[in-house]
This record gives C-alpha cells, structure tokens and sequence, in this order.
C-alpha cells in the first residue's frame, strides 16, 4: 500500500467515524429539538434513529414527553381568616410541545413549579380554614386551571394537582 491508499484509508475511516457519531437513538417517550449552526429546526427528531450532523453543526436538546409527577414543597400560607397553615400539593404536568419547552422558557420543569407553588399560595390565601378543609377538590382545580392557563405557552400541560397535607396550627 503506498502513501496516497494509506491517506484515502484514514480519511475514509475518519468520514465513517464522525457519521457513526452523528447517530442518535431516542426512546418512544422522547423527542428533540435540533439546532442546527444555533438556530432551531423546525422539525422535531424522533423517535427512534436520528442523524445529527457532526462536528458541532447540529446540536439536540431530549425532551422527555412523559407525564411527571412534581411535588410542590410545603408553603406556609396566612388564609384570609389570619390563620397560618402549611399546605403541600402534587403536580402532574407532562410537556405537549418540546419546541416550545425548550424554546420558550429556560428550564421549564423549576419553572412549572415555581409558578405553582406560588398559585397555590394564592389560591389557598384567599379562602377561610373551613373553605379549604371543605373544599379540596375545588382548590385542585382552580389551581389546575390557572397552572395549565400559564404553562400553555411553556407547551406544557397540567393533567392533575393534588393537594397532598394540610397542616393545621398547634
């Protein structure tokens, strides 16, 4: 083998080692998004094999599309009968639209849960103790209906919240 074979063979087997590279497989529960050279596709990968352009021209960020469950932190709430309660909840959310997910909001999970462990201090501090031991069920959706009302932009959809304790003064 001579000089010119030994090069073509390298070059050949570098082309066929950045292709490889290039391959993606994604599960049936995720989707990406491609930027190719920083600009969004329009297009969404997957699932299943994906090609991505190598040496850094396209770029994927994996969304997962499944239907998470978020637990909102215990807040400490004053209801509008000036007694202080602390209040835990469940969110589940999964994301609708990944472009919008990804392209719309920074990270759209701590996002998601920050809006609704505010939503959920607002919903609650506007009703008296009694109002809110009464009527669970109404404060899960009112605190859905908002939720899914923000997050819509996000392309994330609220399916659920749950209120999960209430602690009651001592």
């Amino acid at each position: 083998m001579g000089i010119i074979e030994t090069a073509l063979s390298g070059i050949g087997l570098l082309a066929g080692f950045s292709l490889l590279t290039g391959l993606r497989i994604l599960r049936e529960y995720e989707r990406g998004v491609v930027f190719r050279l920083g600009r969004a596709r329009q297009s969404l990968a997957g699932p299943g094999l994906v090609f991505l352009l190598p040496f850094g021209v396209d770029r994927a960020r994996i969304v997962d599309t499944r239907i998470m469950a978020m637990q909102i932190p215990p807040q400490e709430v004053i209801t509008r009968d000036n007694i202080s309660i602390v209040v835990s909840a469940v969110v589940y959310a999964h994301v609708g639209s990944p472009r919008h997910a990804i392209l719309e909001v920074d990270d759209y999970l701590p996002a998601t849960l920050q809006l609704a462990a505010t939503t959920l201090r607002a919903v609650v501090g506007k009703m008296e103790l009694d109002d809110i031991l009464a009527h669970r069920d109404a404060i899960n959706d009112e605190v859905r209906s908002i939720l899914d009302t923000r997050t819509d932009q996000w392309g994330v959809e609220i399916s659920a919240v749950e209120l999960k304790d209430i602690e009651l003064p001592k």
